[in-house]
Formats: structure tokens, sequence, C-alpha cells
């Protein structure tokens, strides 16, 4: 395929989806991934598109992006009971003062009612977990510069100078659409883009995820099994999943959602 031909793709798929990974750009054009990246070069240096860690950016993303994601409001009551005692045994580990990352989800957003005695420093892209913070707690609130997204109530910003460049915390906290052998996964990767950023100026890597979401599958792996710490779940988790976080090196914490506490890790023999 010929340099004016990838371009021409290259430039298509980018205002269709904002962020493009090269991956996906190799899919298309059937070119090398050295080729790509030139190309991605080529553009930028043209004015048409940003060069960025793993793919290529627009320079104007559209005003009303969707992300592939279900809306907050549906999610937020599905497993409810299981995700409040997810999200008991996560503030848990968030003792007075630390500096903690919280990515947007409706199991984290959970956190919000149990980290209100404590004082802490947070950053966090969730809307509704921001709000709850500022009304309820002493804590200190960041949020990433960006654009809303409405129906996930998170923000995202399509630049890489939005502000968490300039933060450092002990733990981040996140959720995610599925997890299995490859890691924890979502489905879009305007997504992916954004939460690793917020990955990468955490500590350790602690995943709030319900046992309904074990051996789900999605397009993009946001973090290796191996590039987590612990994993908090319910009582559902089947214990060949619990094996499968072990084999990994990864601590599995069972939260015990009849009574809204902890049970603790999970030993290799449960």
């Amino acid at each position: 395929m010929h340099q004016r031909e990838r371009h021409k793709i290259i430039l298509a798929s980018v205002a269709d989806r904002q962020f493009v990974p090269i991956a996906d750009l190799m899919d298309l054009t059937g070119a090398s991934s050295a080729t790509i990246r030139r190309d991605i070069k080529e553009l930028t240096l043209s004015g048409k598109v940003r060069h960025v860690h793993g793919g290529a950016e627009s320079l104007m993303p559209p005003p009303q992006m969707r992300i592939v994601s279900g809306r907050f409001e549906s999610n937020l009551q599905v497993n409810i009971t299981q995700k409040r005692a997810i999200a008991r045994k996560a503030a848990e580990m968030c003792g007075e003062g630390s500096l903690v990352i919280i990515n947007g989800g409706t199991t984290t957003m959970q956190m919000a009612e149990f980290l209100a005695p404590r004082r802490l420093h947070v950053l966090t892209n969730s809307v509704p977990l921001a709000n709850s913070l500022i009304a309820t707690s002493q804590s200190t609130v960041s949020i990433p510069g960006g654009s809303i997204y409405r129906e996930q109530q998170i923000i995202i910003s399509p630049f890489e100078d939005d502000g968490t460049q300039n933060f450092s915390a002990d733990r981040v906290f996140t959720s995610a659409y599925g997890i299995n052998h490859r890691g924890i996964l979502e489905k879009d990767p305007l997504l992916i883009h954004a939460e690793l950023k917020l990955l990468a100026i955490g500590g350790e890597v602690v995943v709030l995820i319900d046992s309904s979401k074990f051996q789900r599958g999605a397009e993009f792996v946001l973090a290796p099994l191996t590039g987590l710490s612990k994993v908090i779940t319910d009582s559902g988790i089947r214990q060949e999943d619990v094996q499968m976080l072990e084999d990994a090196g990864v601590e599995c914490v069972i939260a015990d959602d009849a009574a809204g506490s902890g049970t603790g890790s999970v030993p290799a023999s449960a």
C-alpha cells in the first residue's frame, strides 16, 4: 500500500475514534510497526495528528465522542451488595493522609461513603466520586483536566498534559470491564489511554472487581496480572480464578458481601 493511502486510512481512523493504537493501524494498512510510526511522525509534523505513546491522536476530538462502555446509572445498582463490600475493604487500605488515585467506575464509586471519615489526598477522574468526597469528607480532591463523558461520569483528556503527571500516589484503585489470564480488560481504547496514565503515576495497583467479571473477555488489556498487587472481589469467586491470581503472584482479597466486611486474603487451599 502506498504512503498516501496509508495516510488517508490513518487520518480517517483518528477522525472517527480520536485515538488509534499502532496495532490497529497495522491491521488496517498491512504495514509494519516501523512504517506506521514513521507515518504518524510525518502526519504530526504536518499538523494533522498528534503522535502519542502507543498510537495517533486527533488534534480536535469531536465534542460528542462516545465510549464503548455501559451507562454509569444503569450499571450502578448491578451487584450492588458485592460492590459495597468490595469498596469497604478497599477503603480499609487507605490510612489517614494517604495519597491515592481512584479510577472511575461503579465499584470504585462505592468507596466514597467509607472514605468520608478519612482525610486523604485523592486524585480521581470520577465526577460523582469527586462530588461525594467534596461534600462529605475533609479530603483534598484533585481531578484531571479534560472533558466530562456524561454516560460514564468520568473525565478524559485527549492531551498528555492534563495535570495527572504532577501527582504521585501510594496506591491506585481501579475497576475493569473484565479479568482473565491476560489481565484486567477494557472495551474502549480511549479508556485504556486515559487509565494507563493513572496507573503510571500510582504505586501498587489494587483492582476492585466483582466475581461476575472473571473470565469476561474484552479487546484491550489495561494491565497484565503480573502488574497488579491485589484483587478485591466477593465470595462468589471460583477457586480456579483464585488460583489464576495466585499463580501470577497477585494477592486475592475476599470481601464478605453477606456481612459487608472483609475476611482477608484467600489461602492457597481455599
